[in-house]
């Protein structure tokens, strides 16, 4: 693998930036604070609005921020009056629609970034690093074929080798998958992660796809309104949502309502919820008496024919059965006798799922819920 780029450090610090709108001042980014360490793939997760392209195009610097610090491997791209110019920041951008130009072969994408860029190299080695970023994506054998003539996973590799040929500090990308078909975004989705890996490449990634988000990133920064609310793993952000917009926008979720009736030292907690006392961990700040919400994943649901003795078994009676192919998906209404007091969605394998009509028992094991105060 002859190109070798390497990865930087990126610091943003209480980033900011806001528009003016018919004589009003818009906040889009309000305080927006991370560090992604060389080498890491770090994503910008959040719905449309809340900010996650704009931080993104203040690091590229094709926006200028209103206030706040961003600086790579210690130099400062912006801060207070200084602004770095796009071409002088050493980083490499992907767009969401891949910015081909169609008037070009795929070779001419590739090296004319390399040609007028404030850096520019001399023809030979130009030439030399733009059929290198062709060969890492595996595009060298398309080098003189028209842009045009790419599929849509070829230009998007196209726009991934441009970015990389003049060996930048920091790759961003802004949705580059969203174009593609869903079993094409699953594949190209692998050979990003894959190749971001092999170059060590200091990767900013914003989603709004939590599947890719979780998938791909070494951490992930969900933001809501122009802020981060959590960063965390993957992992923690998915199992452990800091509050109910995380638990809800980040996969399919359960939630709740419930009242804490006790608390133990050990860090665990009896609520009540389906008119029933439950056992469940229980954060710190949260008091007997409270009103809180529980979460847990779908997938985390079981369900037996017969009552084990373990807590929080609760009797219930299956509504509906929907198969998704790989997995099948059920709702329940929790029974408090005759009277249903609630209802829970569960994921399962397709073999031996319940039946719509059956009354079964569901298992909330108290390790797989998350407590979270009103």
């Amino acid at each position: 693998m002859p190109l070798n780029t390497g990865g930087g450090r990126l610091v943003v610090n209480s980033l900011k930036k806001d528009y003016q709108l018919d004589g009003a001042t818009v906040p889009v980014v309000e305080g927006v604070t991370f560090t992604i360490e060389p080498g890491m793939f770090y994503s910008l997760l959040g719905p449309s609005g809340c900010g996650k392209t704009t931080t993104l195009r203040c690091v590229a610097g094709l926006e200028t921020s209103n206030g706040g610090e961003i600086t790579l491997d210690g130099r400062v791209l912006s801060t207070g009056g200084v602004h770095v110019s796009p071409d002088k920041r050493d980083v490499g951008m992907v767009f969401q629609n891949y910015a081909i130009w169609p008037h070009m072969t795929v070779f001419a994408n590739a090296v004319f970034p390399l040609q007028v860029s404030a850096g520019k190299l001399p023809k030979k080695e130009a030439k030399k690093r733009a059929m290198e970023a062709l060969e890492l994506v595996q595009l060298d054998g398309y080098a003189h074929r028209p842009a045009t003539a790419l599929s849509g996973g070829q230009q998007q590799r196209l726009a991934l080798a441009r970015a990389l040929a003049h060996r930048p500090k920091l790759l961003l990308l802004d949705e580059p998958l969203s174009n593609l078909d869903a079993k094409l975004r699953d594949t190209m989705r692998n050979e990003l992660r894959s190749l971001q890996q092999r170059l060590g490449i200091t990767a900013l990634y914003v989603t709004h796809d939590q599947s890719e988000a979780l998938s791909m990133s070494d951490r992930v920064a969900v933001m809501n309104k122009g802020r981060i609310v959590q960063e965390a793993t993957p992992r923690e952000l998915y199992f452990q949502p800091a509050d109910r917009f995380v638990a809800d926008f980040v996969g399919r979720v359960n939630m709740i309502a419930a009242i804490v009736r006790d608390r133990s030292e050990d860090g665990s907690a009896v609520v009540e919820a389906f008119q029933t006392r439950m056992v469940t961990p229980c954060p710190s700040g949260v008091a007997n008496g409270d009103e809180v919400t529980i979460t847990f994943r779908p997938e985390s649901v079981r369900w037996h024919e017969s009552a084990p003795d373990r807590p929080n078994v609760l009797p219930a009676r299956v509504v509906r059965v929907e198969f998704l192919g790989e997995i099948v998906e059920y709702e329940v209404e929790i029974l408090k006798g005759q009277n249903v007091v609630g209802s829970v969605v569960a994921r399962g394998a397709p073999s031996g799922s319940p039946s719509a009509g059956s009354t079964v028992y569901v298992e909330l094991a108290p390790q797989a819920c998350r407590v979270l105060a009103a």
